[in-house]
Formats: structure tokens, sequence, C-alpha cells
């Protein structure tokens, strides 16, 4: 049998204002994610020098210009820089057009060097929307540039942990918005990239997806609505129909509970709270943000910049452990998915 050697992971650092280089410092010194992988971070050294400064830990870190510079392995962090800056300058929490600048240079940086293949996986840091504004970057956040960067149309926000994994079918727009942008092609498209994620991603040979109504009751047979009849009906009845074992449309107040019991191994909700809300009462700390259907593997803390305790090296880094783990995990998996050994 064929062994397989660690794999370089960038970890992207995302705002250096917010508590991006504290949650890094502190997961590259945690054995959970020295022990999967190789990490790579695309970001600011002195600004990583400073993050571990405030938690006590003991970095060497080395800035290279491309990961074609990077030493692996030994005690140093690669730090590759595609966006040199007078860190200085920078405050914690209190992001401008610089820092916008540079959340996105590191992504952007970090998702070339995926799709050529000098890493295995992205596992990113959290960003600003108005930080991005600020710096001119017309995006609301990471999954928007990624789909552009890699030429990705039919995409979808999943929420992972181990007791819970949740597909989003929708994902942020007002509640008032989301009956009217509910379509069975689209339902199916998630449904498809679920299960086609959990083969692939996560090792699962047969994944049990169950899909939430939009209503009270899964509508009540039309009582309280009828977009279960009309809508999410036939988007299960057409992966059915390709061999995906999809069910549902289930109650929503009941469906998040049986599947964190075991009794699924994903669920795709209809909108943003609907998914999120019970997935953060299991997963607040430790939760995964993991983007299905591009042709890199990207995972994400599933919380924000939090400037408002950046700089005192309080935020915990649970979600960004978890990140990076789940990262090499997939793509470990995918590595064997291609090479047929899980056949």
């Amino acid at each position: 049998m064929m062994e397989y050697r660690l794999q370089p992971v960038a970890i992207t650092m995302g705002d250096p204002v917010g508590i991006g280089p504290e949650i890094i410092s502190k997961a590259l010194c945690d054995p959970r994610v020295t022990a999967c992988c190789l990490p790579v971070v695309y970001g600011d050294a002195e600004r990583l020098r400073s993050g571990a400064r405030l938690c006590d830990a003991d970095l060497c870190v080395e800035q290279v210009a491309s990961i074609r510079d990077a030493r692996h392995g030994g005690p140093h962090v690669t730090v590759v820089n595609p966006h040199p800056m007078d860190a200085s300058a920078l405050s914690w929490g209190q992001p401008c057009a610089e820092s916008g600048a540079a959340m996105a240079a590191y992504l952007e940086a970090a998702i070339d060097d995926a799709l050529d293949g000098r890493v295995a996986a992205i596992a990113t840091g959290p960003i600003n929307k108005h930080a991005l504004k600020m710096a001119r970057i017309h995006f609301n956040g990471h999954t928007e540039i990624l789909a552009c960067k890699t030429g990705t149309r039919h995409y979808a926000m999943m929420l992972a942990g181990a007791r819970l994994k949740v597909a989003l079918a929708t994902i942020h727009m007002p509640i008032h918005q989301v009956p009217d942008a509910l379509c069975a092609p689209d339902i199916a498209t998630v449904i498809t990239l679920t299960n086609e994620a959990l083969k692939t991603r996560f090792g699962l040979a047969s994944p049990r997806i169950a899909v939430a109504g939009l209503n009270p009751h899964a509508g009540e047979s039309g009582l309280f609505g009828d977009e279960e009849e009309r809508i999410i009906a036939p988007a299960i009845d057409a992966c059915l129909a390709r061999g995906i074992l999809a069910s549902g449309p289930h109650p929503p107040d009941t469906v998040f509970y049986r599947a964190s019991r075991g009794a699924y191994d994903a669920v795709v909700a209809m909108y943003h709270d609907q998914g999120l809300g019970p997935f953060k009462m299991i997963h607040f700390d430790d939760g995964v943000n993991t983007t299905l259907g591009l042709p890199v593997i990207r995972t994400s803390v599933d919380h924000g910049t939090a400037y408002d305790i950046a700089g005192r090296g309080i935020a915990s880094a649970e979600s960004m452990i978890s990140a990076v783990t789940m990262a090499a995990s997939q793509a470990a998996w995918r590595h064997r998915h291609r090479d047929g050994r899980d056949r």
C-alpha cells in the first residue's frame, strides 16, 4: 500500500488587523495541525509575529515571496507574502483600505497556488466585507472571489462538524426573498454537490442526505405553504432518480436533531439561519465552513474578524484548527479517490 506524505495546506491570514494572526499563531502550535499537514501561511510575517507575541506562541517565522521558495519541515513557519506593506502602520481592530487589499491578495495567491497544485488545500482566516469595499474590491466575501478565480458556476456553502453537516440552498438574503429564490434545479444542484463532497472529501460511500422543508411542519400537506410539494419534492425526486440517497422534505424543527443523532450524514437547509442556528448550537467553537463545487479544497473558520477583541490574544483558535485539519483530511480523501484506492 502506497504511503502519502504530509501535504502543504495554505492558511490565509484574512484581515491582518483582525484576529487572524492570533488564531493562526495558536493553531500553528497545536499538534493536531502539525500532525496532519505542512502549513504555509499566506499573509504578513510581521503581523504573524505580533499575533504570536500576543498569545505567547513560540514561532520562528520566515517570509518568502513565493511558495516556490518555501522550506517545508524544520522549526520555522513559512509565510508567503504577495502584498508587502508597512505593517507598523496597521492597528488592531482598525480595518482600512490597505488591510482590505492585503486580505484579498493573500487569498488570490493561495488560490493560484492551489490551482497549480503547489498546495493541496486552502484554509481561510476571517475577512471583512467592509474592508474589501474600502480597498475597492467588489466582492462580498471569500466564496465569490473563489468562484470568480476558479471559474466555478455551481457551488454551495456547507457548515461541517463531527456531529452535524449542513449545506445551504440559499445563503445571504432577506428572509422575505427566500421563497421566490428557491427553485427545484438549484436545490437539486446543492443536493448533488453535497452528495459528491460527502463521497470524495469525507469518505462516505453512500451518503444519506436529508432535505429540510421551508415551512413549519414541512408545509403540513399544503396547509402552511406549498413550496414543499411544488419545489422541494421535485428536486429530491430528480436526485433520487440519479441514485442519490436524498429524503424529505423533512420538518425543519426535527430534522437537525435527527441528523445530529446519526440518522443522516448531512442536511440541506433552505435558508441561512434555518441551517446555521442548529449547527452553531452544536459546533459554535469548532465548526468549519467548506465550499462545495470548487476545483480546489477550501475550508474556513465559521466566524468573523472579531475586531472588538483583536490584539488581545484571547480569541479561540478551535475553528481555525478544525478548518486546517478538515482541509488536510479532505485533501487526503481526494488524493486516495483520484488514485482509485477507495473504489
